[in-house]
């Protein structure tokens, strides 16, 4: 099994990056990627946890980018964690996520809805490395009572068009694209059924973007096949993964659900020699 989408603790994943190999390890999965939200934080432990298990890991990340206040999540394979401009830019992306927690916080307080924004904050505010995010808002609500699970939490609350619901400020994805590419990666567009702009793909494949998301929790099989088709149009690679959280607000998962395909992961990996 090749799982190149998973998340832990370091962003809005509920299992810490040894957790999360022991589980990946459980399940079989032979390949795993951690790509938390804007971090690379978990990724030292999760190499070292693999490694011990005998799985092949390679370093992610997920980074938010914006489009008209639209979130395009670009996935980046075999980074450099190091590189001080991708370390820079993720110590920013990580200050608009504190930001943007804090307003909606206050947003939720206009409603009635009193939560203690230090509080939810208080693991950030301990290491900036990780990644806060509406998951965290989300579980805090559940923990006072205002809301039964963190599926209601989002859907009163926390999506685009709900009361507490803040636009995210980022990037445009062709910077990211480069971005990654520069720290010696390469760059995935996640779970495109999400984005629902097919119409963008050809332009950011022309950007420099390197792979399309086909397989993950979210797609179906007909999802999968159209976007593996397109791929092959785009002349890029695909990539696959379950996008496992640990938690109920993304729905039934668990690392290596979903399984990249083997030649797809070969192709894909070949593609650093020219990139």
């Amino acid at each position: 099994m090749i799982d190149l989408h998973t998340h832990t603790t370091a962003s809005d994943g509920r299992l810490t990056p040894d957790a999360l190999v022991a589980r990946a390890a459980a399940a079989g999965v032979t390949v795993l990627s951690v790509t938390d939200h804007d971090t690379t934080a978990a990724c030292a432990v999760a190499a070292r946890a693999a490694a011990a298990a005998g799985i092949e890991f390679v370093t992610g990340i997920e980074i938010t980018a914006i489009v008209s206040e639209a979130d395009v999540h670009v996935l980046g394979y075999f980074i450099d964690a190091g590189s001080p401009a991708l370390e820079t830019f993720l110590a920013r992306q990580r200050t608009l996520r504190v930001e943007r927690v804090r307003e909606m916080v206050s947003r939720l307080a206009m409603h009635g809805i009193r939560l203690d924004a230090d509080a939810i904050l208080q693991p950030v505010l301990a290491d900036p490395d990780r990644a806060v995010g509406r998951p965290w808002i989300a579980r805090a609500l559940v923990e006072g009572g205002h809301v039964a699970d963190g599926n209601e939490a989002f859907e009163r609350w926390l999506e685009r068009g709900r009361p507490a619901f803040v636009p995210r400020t980022g990037a445009p994805p062709e910077q990211v694209f480069q971005l990654i590419n520069r720290a010696g990666g390469l760059s995935s567009l996640a779970h495109p059924i999400h984005l629902g702009h097919d119409d963008w793909l050809p332009r950011y494949a022309a950007a420099g973007l390197d792979a399309l998301e086909a397989y993950h929790s979210d797609h179906d099989h007909g999802t999968t096949q159209k976007y593996v088709a397109l791929a092959k149009r785009l002349s890029v690679e695909v990539t696959g993964g379950s996008d496992f959280h640990g938690d109920d607000a993304h729905g039934p998962s668990a690392p290596g659900r979903v399984s990249l395909p083997g030649d797809a992961y070969g192709n894909f990996k070949a593609r650093l020699r020219w990139a």
